[in-house]
């Protein structure tokens, strides 16, 4: 998921993530400095890989297509992993309450999660993670390389920047 289209000059950066996930929270502070540093040199995608041992992983992975859909997919994202353990605690209706907090239409998320309309997305999402190898989140894939953080976020953020300026910089 990206809140824009991409920029042709871009990098993209797939992050495998689920949002109810304590190591994605942890992984946000480098995605925003990533998002600061590059701009829209770089495309970070969020890409959804709910775990079965979290319960609301999957109707929270729907709930941030949804605010995609309404144009606030990384306010929505970071407001939720912000909040993991409320999620955790109070599940689906914390997912509406949030997009409301947000200003986002909350009829429209809780229909959504009744109708399942992202569900496609969600499971193409993970299929294709599991595809490539993604067994835990977040993992990250940029150039062709995939970066595993759910053991340790220590030295990601530096490796990833190494290569989005190799890949900037037109080297391969």
């Amino acid at each position: 998921m990206s809140d824009s289209s991409p920029v042709p000059s871009a990098v993209v950066l797939d992050v495998w993530c689920e949002l109810q996930c304590p190591d994605c929270r942890g992984a946000l502070d480098d995605i925003r400095a990533l998002r600061a540093r590059y701009g829209d040199r770089l495309d970070v995608r969020l890409r959804h890989f709910p775990l079965e041992k979290h319960k609301h992983a999957f109707a929270a992975a729907q709930a941030a297509e949804e605010a995609a859909e309404q144009g606030r997919a990384w306010p929505y994202i970071e407001a939720v992993l912000g909040r993991v353990e409320e999620l955790d605690r109070v599940g689906e209706p914390f997912l509406v309450e949030a997009a409301r907090e947000l200003g986002l239409d909350a009829e429209e998320f809780d229909t959504a999660l009744i109708d399942g309309r992202h569900i496609l997305i969600v499971d193409a999402d993970q299929a294709e993670g599991k595809a490539i190898g993604v067994t835990g989140t977040p993992t990250y894939v940029i150039g062709g390389e995939r970066l595993d953080g759910g053991k340790s976020q220590a030295g990601l953020r530096e490796r990833i920047e190494e290569i989005a300026d190799r890949l900037l910089a037109g080297g391969a």
